[in-house]
């Protein structure tokens, strides 16, 4: 069925009129004749009869006129809920307790007329949130490719915003006492990240940071996820983690965990944004300017050398 035919009766039907349909559908008179004469051999009835003021409809006009227009609004929420600007902004985080959904959280808190869908690709090789911009399943996507000569034409990747890094550790841990450490002080210190997915973001990272402040970045075993993990450093005196500043983690209260900041300088997690080069959704832009009003990090401040320019 065509439902541009079946638009163009429920606006005739309403006005009464032929030409004021046309007029507010943009086209001419006869089109909409047209259109209209192609519905009825379609449903095979008459949905008009001619007066002099215009159209009237027929019972059978009046028996189709509700459904054809539930089939009108249903083109409409379905056109609507895949067109930028008009359906809810659409952005990928690397979960939902990291820094990137925390800083739209406080966004969203400060905006809540905003649309916003938050969602999490579950994919480790950036190349593959690139291929989910690219596709339109997302407008945007909190992830970084550490190779930008590898991006296409069509996705470009800006900086976010850094994320501060911190020492996790439990209770008996020697470091657990101090207010900041600077990277020197975590030599020799196991600091335990599992799970670190090949060609990942993160495994760049970290394999930098190792280098560059000769820390012992542990990797080994499965990440059975965040609970196992905070439950094991609250009963270590050797295994400590690091954790964003805004990354989001809770336990209970007898695991006495500490965070503490590392400084001097400060090792900063970079955040970049990935967006369609062409045509991107137009709620990106509020969401941009609001990162880039966060706090600019203590300096001196260590980025790694594939982190986008701030």
């Amino acid at each position: 069925m065509d439902t541009e035919a079946v638009r163009s009766f429920v606006r005739a039907a309403e006005l009464g009129q032929l030409q004021q349909a046309a007029d507010e559908l943009g086209v001419t008179q006869q089109a909409v004749s047209k259109r209209i004469a192609a519905l009825e051999r379609d449903l095979d009835v008459r949905l008009f009869t001619r007066t002099a003021r215009g159209v009237e409809l027929t019972l059978d006009g009046q028996a189709f006129l509700p459904h054809a227009r539930d089939v009108v609004a249903g083109v409409d929420r379905a056109v609507a809920a895949i067109r930028p600007g008009s359906r809810a902004l659409r952005i990928d985080v690397l979960g939902l307790r990291t820094a990137q959904a925390v800083v739209l959280h406080d966004y969203w808190r400060s905006h809540p007329e905003i649309t916003l869908d938050v969602v999490t690709l579950r994919v480790d090789d950036p190349r593959a949130a690139v291929a989910a911009v690219q596709a339109g399943d997302v407008d945007a996507s909190f992830r970084s490719v550490t190779d930008p000569t590898t991006l296409p034409r069509d996705v470009r990747m800006i900086h976010a915003f850094d994320s501060p890094l911190e020492l996790l550790v439990g209770p008996r841990h020697p470091l657990a006492g101090a207010r900041t450490l600077t990277p020197a002080r975590l030599r020799g210190h196991r600091i335990w990240v599992p799970g670190i997915a090949p060609r990942s973001e993160w495994a760049d990272f970290y394999d930098q940071l190792a280098t560059d402040f000769d820390l012992r970045i542990d990797a080994a075993g499965p990440h059975f996820g965040d609970e196992v993990l905070l439950d094991i450093l609250a009963d270590s005196a050797d295994v400590a983690t690091v954790v964003g500043s805004r990354d989001r983690y809770l336990w209970p209260a007898n695991h006495d965990l500490r965070r503490i900041p590392i400084v001097r300088p400060t090792l900063a997690y970079p955040l970049s944004l990935l967006l369609p080069r062409a045509n991107p959704h137009p709620g990106l832009r509020a969401v941009l300017d609001h990162v880039a009003s966060l706090a600019p990090l203590p300096t001196p401040t260590w980025r790694p050398s594939w982190a986008p320019a701030t």
